[in-house]
């Protein structure tokens, strides 16, 4: 079993940053991608940006220029730096990981607030 935990979360007025971070644990198999997911109100959950073990990534067109996924591949943990923030970006951020083993696992998820 893995567990993620996610940390960074808050509230930040439009136009600031906010870094989340996203350790797993447990019995971590090798870990193909790990990545962050968001889900506003009333919205269905969205890729933000996952990276994969080689470090190779991937982004969302909204947030392409203003966010920047990175990992810690020996911590097993996965950074989202997030700047120039807008309140479109308000929404609960979700950490995934993926697994040689085909087992995905999801973390509780960090609300980020964005004021206009």
């Amino acid at each position: 079993q893995v567990q993620l935990a996610e940390s960074g979360g808050g509230f930040v007025q439009a136009g600031g940053s906010l870094r989340l971070s996203c350790a797993a644990s447990g019995i971590v198999f090798s870990i193909k991608y790990m990545g962050w997911y968001r889900q506003a109100p009333e919205k269905q959950r969205e890729l933000v940006a996952i990276i994969t073990s080689v470090g190779t990534t991937t982004y969302a067109d909204s947030v392409k220029g203003r966010f920047t996924i990175s990992r810690d591949n020996a911590k097993n943990t996965v950074y989202l730096q997030m700047n120039t923030l807008k309140p479109e970006d308000t929404a609960v951020y979700y950490c995934k990981s993926f697994h040689a083993d085909d087992m995905a696992y999801w973390g509780k998820g960090t609300l980020v607030t964005v004021s206009s």
